[in-house]
Formats: structure tokens, C-alpha cells, sequence
């Protein structure tokens, strides 16, 4: 099991603004002219300078970024936006790790890489690897702070994941299936285009399945020396933009808390540190792990409760509670109100 990327910078208990780099609104540019749009307009109304869409290396609020595709998509009625942006990523859009990725002798190494170097390219993006004997899951997760994260970023970041893969597996290659949390669109056509037949919406996870056989398919494009030289740069400037403890912590448990391993000890051994150690380091930034574990959980609580589909006994078990009593009396004194009445305020 592997993770990979990176999570949202958080400090002393008081939530920080998300960052990502612009080069999802360099690539937005063409398409939301295609579309009829004006990409200044869009970008100043939500508050972006227009030099976000001309430079890629900006680090923006990640929030502006999810504004813009959300109006973009709604003014266009296009629902596939943000998954075209995606879809329209190639290797040198991740910025000053594309050259190490491009020369990863397979698809593992590469994700590893994401892993070592997340702090460069997004400050939301988690990517957690499972693998079986069969097939390998890559599930992604969004840590923005809000309820949902949204269609059209989520679509962008899966679509980028995909197209990051092709550029190092071949352009013939396809995923065993994707995965949305979200309802289908009315039309499917571009998605299908992209990904194929096998896409499944209202699923438990977002995120691709492949056959576990290509982590390990060799890139024949791959040059030791030159990923050698990427790698020396990138640690030329070690420590630029590296998350807090508690911001890996974070990212950490958006990831584990899910599948039932959100113990100090199971955080730890993730991160390669022993839980002493953990808790050392978080209570240096005045931060513990119990209240970073209660914040991911009033999280993820008020995002699967927004899906009417699930029931109260699975969101109880994908925050790590071993009885819907039990997570109900937490709800109810993290928020004044039962998980139940919550759903029928629609708050």
C-alpha cells in the first residue's frame, strides 16, 4: 500500500487556504475560449489576476480554482469541463517534476516520486495505491475543506492522473475502470471518449482501477541520467513549500481513516516515523493527534452525509466507529444536532 501527494496546510488548529499550482487555468485558457467563455472575466470574478492563466508555476487558492470551473461549467452548461482541462494535461504540465516522471523506468517508480516531491505540485491531492493480485486501485481524494469538493475538480484531477499515466505507459492504454463519487452527467460522451466503456458513478471512492500488472510495465522511454539530474535539482531545493507534520497527518488520515487504519501507530508507520516521534513533532507545533483526527472527521462526516444514498452504519464505519451509536453521540456533540436531522436540514 502507497500513498502519494499532498494535503492542505493547516496550523495550530486554524485551517490555512489550500494552494495548487495555475497550470490547471493555463490549460483552462483554450478550452473556455472553445466554449465561448471569456477566461479573464472568469478568472477576475473570482478574484484570480489574469497572469494565473499565462504562468503555471502561481501558486493560487485552490478554492478560486474549483469557483472558476464550477461557474464555467454552469454559465456553459457544460458539464465535462473541468474534465477536459484534465484530460488536456501532459507530462511537463507537473511543472518542475515532469522531467523525473517522464524517466521513471515504470509506472511504480513514478507514483513513488509523487510521493517524494507531493510538496511541488498541489497542496489538496491525495493519492492513496492499493494493491490486490489482480488489480491495483488508485484512490484520489480532495482535501479543500469544504463539504464536497466539487464535479468539476475532482473530474480535472482524475482526468490528469490519467493522462499522466498514458504519457508513461502509451497512449493505448486504458484503466479497468473509473470511478466517481458523484452522479453521472446527462451525457456521457466525452467521458466515455476518455476512459472507455467501464466508469461507474455514485461509487464508494474517486479514482482509477488497473491491472496490477502495470505498475510494473517498463517505460522504454525512461533515462537513468536524466531522472538523476531532475532528482538532484528537486533536492537542491529540499524544504520549498514542504508541508507541517500536521498537514501530513492530515493528508494522512483523509486517506487511512476510511479504510479503517486511523490509529497513531497505523498514521506513523505511513509517514516512516514511530508514534512517539508523531506526537512529539505535533505537540512542538501545538497541534495533537486526537484533534487532528476529530478535525478530519467533521470533515469527511459532513461530505458522505451529503449523499442521501448512504447509510448512517457506513458512514459510522468509514470514520472509524465501531457502532452508528457511537457515531451519532460524537455528531451530535460536534454539531448540536443528530446525523439524521443534520441530512433533513440540509445543512
Amino acid at each position: 500500500m502507497t500513498d502519494t501527494t499532498d494535503a492542505p496546510t493547516h496550523s495550530r488548529g486554524s485551517l490555512m487556504t489550500v494552494l495548487v499550482r495555475s497550470a490547471s487555468l493555463t490549460k483552462y485558457l483554450e478550452i473556455a475560449r472553445g466554449a465561448g467563455l471569456d477566461p479573464v472575466r472568469m478568472v477576475a470574478q473570482a478574484g484570480l489576476d489574469q497572469a494565473c492563466l499565462y504562468t503555471p508555476d502561481l501558486r493560487i487558492p485552490e478554492a478560486r480554482l474549483a469557483e472558476v470551473l464550477e461557474a464555467s461549467a454552469r454559465v456553459t452548461a457544460c458539464h465535462s469541463l473541468g474534465l477536459m482541462v484534465g484530460e488536456s494535461w501532459r507530462l511537463s504540465d507537473f511543472g518542475p517534476v515532469s522531467l523525473l516522471l517522464q524517466h521513471q523506468p515504470t509506472l511504480r517508480h513514478a507514483l513513488a516520486e509523487i510521493e517524494r516531491y507531493r510538496h511541488w505540485l498541489s497542496d489538496s491531492i491525495s493519492i492513496l495505491v492499493t494493491e490486490y493480485p489482480e488489480i491495483t486501485v488508485l484512490h484520489v481524494t480532495l482535501q479543500t475543506g469544504r463539504h464536497q469538493p466539487g464535479r468539476q475538480a475532482m473530474e480535472l484531477t482524475v482526468a490528469a492522473l490519467y493522462s499522466l499515466i498514458r504519457a508513461i505507459l502509451g497512449a493505448s492504454w486504458k484503466p479497468h475502470s473509473v470511478h466517481f463519487a458523484h452522479a453521472a452527467p446527462a451525457d456521457l460522451q466525452i467521458h466515455r471518449r476518455l476512459f472507455g466503456q467501464h466508469i461507474e458513478f455514485g461509487s464508494e471512492f474517486d479514482g482509477l482501477v488497473l491491472a496490477s500488472g502495470d505498475l510494473d510495465r517498463i517505460n522504454p522511454l525512461a533515462d537513468a541520467s536524466l531522472a538523476g539530474y531532475a532528482r538532484g535539482f528537486l533536492d537542491l531545493q529540499a524544504g520549498a513549500g514542504k508541508p507541517s507534520i500536521a498537514a501530513e497527518v492530515r493528508r494522512t488520515l483523509h486517506q487511512l481513516l476510511p479504510r479503517g487504519r486511523g490509529a497513531v501507530e497505523q498514521v506513523a508507520q505511513s509517514l516512516g516515523i514511530s508514534p512517539r516521534t508523531l506526537q512529539r513533532q505535533l505537540e512542538q507545533d501545538g497541534d495533537t493527534f486526537s484533534a487532528l483526527v476529530n478535525e478530519v472527521r467533521r470533515e469527511l462526516a459532513q461530505r458522505y452525509l451529503q449523499d442521501p444514498q448512504r447509510p448512517l452504519a457506513r458512514v459510522a464505519t468509514l470514520l472509524g466507529f465501531s457502532e452508528p451509536s457511537a457515531f451519532s453521540r460524537w455528531f451530535a456533540a460536534q454539531f448540536g444536532k443528530s446525523p439524521t436531522r443534520w441530512r433533513q436540514d440540509g445543512a
